[in-house]
């Protein structure tokens, strides 16, 4: 159930449904679309803080309870933006179980496993499943948020960087079933400041921080939500099947501290 004012049934307006998007990046890129001038479906596993973003960020933003793992739970919550909205333009597959705490192997079982997989795998296929019909009316896009771990993993991060890999081989062969009609990409974030903008403000980041990375550049979330608004664009409209790395020129220079 939307959680917030109901919308006016057939609104005018692109609208986008952006998964995990209670904190982090996915907070930040519904912010950002936005500031654009969309109509943004929030969803997350807690209801409480979903539903406060969801207040905090104005009335061009409503928020549903959603385990994405859960396809009942997703065609439930896709029939519910239809019957609000009556039309659906961009879904962004945000949602994610991570890594972190770095679970080693020896302490890897297989249900932390599948439930890495059934989230950050199994879920933008659900969510592209249930969508596809109505993202290609509009001539759509999907942007599926996967990780520079899938090409270069950190220590014990096995179900993470495997689940990422699939993401974007899913990502690819989307591109060429949905296609023409809907646009399906990628963006892999790599060395990136999640934390909530009040947080960022109020304990800024280090020289030594920033000294960690190869480039000398940390980035924020806005660096992956001003991305995903252009993926979503008019003025992206030839690009598809394509994943793009926003990580500061990092990629193959990881280093580990202590």
């Amino acid at each position: 159930m939307i959680e917030l004012s109901t919308p006016k049934i057939g609104t005018h307006g692109r609208v986008a449904l952006v998964t995990g998007a209670a904190r982090g990046i996915g907070l930040g890129i519904a912010a950002w679309l936005i500031s654009e001038g969309w109509q943004v479906v929030l969803t997350d596993l807690d209801r409480a803080r979903g539903s406060k973003v969801a207040k905090v960020l104005g009335e061009n933003a409503w928020f549903i309870a959603m385990d994405v793992a859960d396809e009942s739970q997703v065609a439930l919550g896709v029939a519910e933006v239809l019957g609000r909205f009556g039309r659906l333009d961009a879904l962004v597959c945000n949602a994610a179980v991570a890594d972190p705490h770095n679970i080693t192997l020896e302490s890897l079982d297989l249900a932390y496993w599948n439930r890495v997989l059934a989230v950050n795998l199994g879920g933008p296929m659900l969510l592209a499943k249930h969508c596809a019909p109505y993202l290609r009316a509009h001539n759509g896009a999907i942007v599926n948020l996967a990780s520079t771990r899938a090409a270069q993993s950190e220590p014990d991060t096995e179900a993470y960087a495997a689940s990422k890999g699939g993401l974007l081989a899913l990502t690819h062969a989307l591109a060429i079933s949905l296609g023409p009609e809907i646009r399906v990409n990628a963006v892999s974030p790599g060395w990136i400041d999640a934390r909530d903008p009040s947080v960022r403000r109020a304990e800024p980041l280090t020289d030594t921080d920033h000294a960690q990375h190869p480039a000398g550049r940390v980035g924020t979330v806005e660096d992956v939500a001003a991305m995903v608004a252009w993926l979503l664009s008019k003025n992206a409209g030839f690009v598809t099947g394509q994943e793009f790395v926003v990580d500061g020129g990092m990629t193959k220079k990881m280093i580990y501290t202590e």
